[in-house]
């Protein structure tokens, strides 16, 4: 069985097939499948992270905080030029997930990261 793509409307998962269209039954949204498949092309290719100084992040990459970064709910510090090794890369807010010794596993913004 082959996944489809969610509607691009209403992000409704039910879409099926109509022919050589896909069809959104929630919403009624008619879109081709060339169409689909060209935009998870384009957002994969468009998922590109940085650091704070512009060096592309990869998965398993070893980063260094360049800011003190308050632990929400925590009275913990991760301080300045704390290493962080093997990370991985996120959709979201929060873009770097990671497990800091002492601090435990939490969610970066690579904005705070340089590239170690």
């Amino acid at each position: 069985m082959s996944t489809l793509p969610a509607c691009p409307n209403c992000q409704s998962a039910y879409t099926y097939e109509d022919g050589a269209m896909l069809v959104c039954p929630e919403c009624g949204h008619e879109w081709s499948a060339a169409a689909a498949q060209g935009a998870a092309d384009a957002v994969e290719a468009a998922r590109v992270i940085k650091d704070a100084v512009g060096n592309v992040l990869q998965d398993g990459d070893t980063v260094t905080v360049i800011k003190d970064l308050k632990v929400k709910g925590s009275s913990l510090v991760v301080k300045v030029g704390t290493k962080v090794k093997n990370i991985r890369l996120t959709d979201g807010d929060h873009d770097i997930d990671c497990k800091i010794d002492g601090v435990g596993a939490m969610g970066l913004k690579s904005e705070f990261v340089r590239k170690a």
